[in-house]
């Protein structure tokens, strides 16, 4: 497990590769599941797990979340499914086109395990006007009305994947998506997917972006 730590607050994010023993498997029954529309803004398609899966991911989270935490924590898990994303760059709302976070609470974490060979990861931004890396119910109140304010004078971002997040973000880490490699992450750090201007958009998980995406209480 390697620990990065995100920009001036220092953030922990681990990065575990080799992350389960049986990804080839746990690929192969991605390729035979129903997928559908996701919700909350995720730009693509989501699918259960097997059970298997879910009756581990409490211990396979547990070392990072340990790590980050500085001790042994009661772990929850919120949600997790077979995410691909799948949504045409022209397709996307302007929400999608930004760096978000996923809760605001500091016991709330996100794991991605990558499934695909895909040439992205995950990256992680600062607001550039506010200085702001990760996003608590207070900042919210602050950035949400400031960057309907930034983008109503300079115009909404250009219809595709975020980059390194300019003007309105600086990107402060980029992790490269790797099989079977899994990150996880506070969720109120400003985060987002980095799709590769090349890649498919492939609805197939044999050629598609294939994650797990899983949120986690951890207390």
């Amino acid at each position: 497990m390697i620990v990065e730590r995100v920009g001036n607050t220092r953030e922990p994010v681990l990065v575990i590769d080799d992350f389960v023993p049986d990804a080839e498997a746990l690929r192969e029954y991605a390729s035979k599941v129903e997928y559908a529309v996701a919700a909350n803004h995720y730009p693509g398609i989501r699918a259960d797990l097997p059970a298997g899966y879910l009756q581990a991911l409490r211990s396979l989270a547990t070392p990072p979340l340990s790590e980050a935490l500085g001790r042994p924590p009661a772990i929850d898990v919120i949600d997790a499914s077979f995410s691909i994303v799948t949504t045409p760059r022209d397709e996307l709302t302007v929400a999608q086109r930004l760096p978000h976070c996923d809760a605001f609470e500091p016991n709330r974490f996100a794991m991605v395990h990558y499934l695909s060979s895909d040439t992205g990861g995950t990256a992680f931004y600062r607001h550039r006007s506010t200085g702001f890396e990760t996003v608590d119910r207070q900042r919210a109140a602050i950035l949400f009305p400031h960057l309907e304010a930034e983008i109503r004078h300079r115009g909404a971002p250009a219809p595709s994947y975020v980059a390194d997040g300019a003007p309105l973000f600086e990107r402060m880490l980029d992790v490269s998506a790797r099989f079977n490699r899994a990150i996880f992450y506070r969720s109120w750090l400003l985060h987002s997917g980095s799709v590769a201007p090349e890649a498919e958009l492939s609805a197939d998980p044999a050629t598609g972006r294939l994650t797990v995406t899983a949120f986690f209480a951890a207390d």
